[in-house]
């Protein structure tokens, strides 16, 4: 006999879908913790992978100690990683309670028991069916009509036992009815075990990303007071902002070492030092570090560390944005407006590229002083050393970064650095942190009133090209060898020069320019 209504069996297949997925999603989340279930809190904490990691972490600071940059990041990281933890524990301990346990207990408590009822009630109404086939069998057979007689007690306690037979069903279809209406009713309760899973983890990674938020500037504030910090193939800007400096490191502590030790070597910046030297020192500046006493020996070594910086930096000292207006200062044939056009660019430069082009120039007007010595005339220093001052945003092939271009280029560089004085007037104390011992350039041209007019060559000029940035110190010889040709003396004129470019050959020595063999 059915007994439950056709709603009533549709949730009874209800029931068992319930079951199957509440016990696969149980089994998926639970899966998911990271913490060993079944155990207190605080075996349970030191378990977490995080809470081994965080361990790592402070270990490894107290070895490296907090004169390191990698021990005071680690310290701190370790304590995050601790607080993570916590955080961890707390979440999987709600996840536990809230969502993973009562649906457990729903597919493996509540809905058995519902499922239990049903196969009580299925035997109850084979009880009923049975007692009613007996009631029915035995009042058939009887022939008697005197109640008294035994055959007539017979069947009145068969229709008891089918009447209490069938009183025992109709309770528990009630019970059982009125379990499984509940359960339709507190679907919607259930379903909630679902919305407080994604909001317990929400919570959870707004309090981790609170906690990592609030610890990285932490982490930055200790990156900014370190020291030690990369200088090459940096921004100007970075690098000084992040150094506190003016002047970039790289540029000053080579500049005065050469003030101290490199005035008088003959050829430098122009002859190539040990490759395995300028790795060296680039490395230790990179790290802040410098031995000047290692050093003060091997002054091509320090050319070629300061030149790699220049050539290194993502933009040229000189900057992208004003390379037209370099290239249109060189190329005017009247010399006061040329001049007065490279000033012009001069003062456009941004702040930070400015300072430290002034310096430097500043610098080799002092190593001009010397050329009698070092060989190092201003047209020979702009040759090797302006391309790394000044390059195109696109490059060109390296014929045309040896003729029209580098030519153009020399024509910037040189007059500035013959007139120092008056493109930057004033005296420069090279030593700008008090780190180091140079000297103080002194304005030779102090009584400079007017516009200097040196006797410069009104040549005509070739219009300006691409030009390739230098690729490595062997460049600048190359350059210097373009200049040689059969042997011969050959000079070329700097456009608008105050003298000729002299390049190599034997007799070209008597005018005091000693070139590559």
């Amino acid at each position: 006999t059915e007994v439950l209504s056709e709603d009533l069996l549709q949730v009874e297949k209800r029931l068992e879908l319930v079951k199957q997925v509440s016990h696969s999603t149980h089994k998926k989340l639970t899966a998911c913790l990271q913490g060993q279930q079944g155990v207190d809190v605080d075996k349970r904490s030191k378990k977490l992978p995080l809470t081994s990691l965080a361990q790592c972490l402070v270990e490894g600071a107290l070895v490296l100690g907090d004169d390191s940059l990698q021990g005071k990041m680690l310290k701190i990281c370790g304590e995050t990683q601790d607080r993570l933890a916590q955080e961890l524990l707390l979440f999987e301990l709600q996840i536990e309670r809230d969502v993973a346990e009562p649906l457990y207990t729903l597919a493996e408590v509540e809905i058995p028991n519902i499922q239990k009822q049903r196969k009580h009630l299925a035997k109850l109404v084979l009880d009923m069916d049975s007692a009613r086939a007996r009631w029915h069998q035995s009042s058939k057979s009887s022939t008697l009509t005197n109640k008294d007689t035994p055959t007539g007690a017979k069947a009145d306690a068969l229709r008891e036992e089918m009447e209490e037979a069938a009183n025992r069903m109709e309770i528990c279809r009630d019970q059982l009815s009125a379990d499984m209406y509940s359960f339709v009713a507190k679907e919607i309760d259930y379903a909630n075990y679902f919305q407080t899973l994604i909001e317990v983890q929400a919570e959870y990674h707004k309090k981790s990303l609170e906690l990592l938020q609030n610890v990285l500037p932490q982490i930055k504030a200790q990156q900014e007071s370190w020291v030690e910090k990369p200088c090459y193939g940096k921004p100007l800007e970075e690098h000084l902002t992040l150094s506190g400096r003016e002047i970039a490191f790289p540029i000053e502590a080579c500049v005065t070492m050469l003030l101290d030790y490199g005035l008088q070597e003959e050829g430098l910046f122009r002859v190539a030092p040990s490759a395995s030297k300028l790795k060296k020192l680039k490395a230790s500046l990179d790290c802040g570090v410098l031995d000047f006493q290692e050093y003060s020996a091997d002054p091509h070594a320090i050319a070629g560390a300061l030149k790699s910086y220049l050539r290194e930096l993502p933009e040229p000292l000189l900057t992208f944005d004003l390379y037209e207006d370099w290239i249109q200062a060189s190329n005017i044939a009247d010399q006061d407006k040329r001049l007065q056009a490279l000033l012009s660019t001069c003062e456009n430069l941004p702040t930070a590229n400015s300072n430290n082009f002034k310096y430097l120039i500043k610098f080799l007007a002092k190593l001009n002083e010397y050329q009698d010595y070092n060989k190092m005339s201003p047209g020979n220093i702009a040759i090797v050393l302006g391309p790394n001052l000044l390059w195109a945003h696109t490059e060109g092939n390296m014929t045309e970064m040896m003729t029209t271009v580098s030519l153009q280029i020399v024509a910037i560089i040189e007059p500035l650095i013959q007139h120092a004085d008056w493109f930057f007037p004033g005296e420069i104390d090279f030593n700008v942190t008090g780190n180091y011992g140079s000297p103080v350039h002194t304005n030779h041209n102090a009584n400079y009133s007017s516009m200097p007019s040196p006797d410069l060559d009104q040549s005509d000029r070739r219009q300006p090209d691409q030009s390739r940035r230098p690729l490595s110190v062997a460049t600048d010889n190359m350059m210097l060898e373009f200049y040689k040709k059969d042997g011969c003396v050959r000079f070329i004129c700097s456009p608008h020069s105050a003298a000729p470019l002299w390049a190599a050959c034997a007799c070209s020595r008597e005018r005091g320019l000693r070139v590559p063999r």
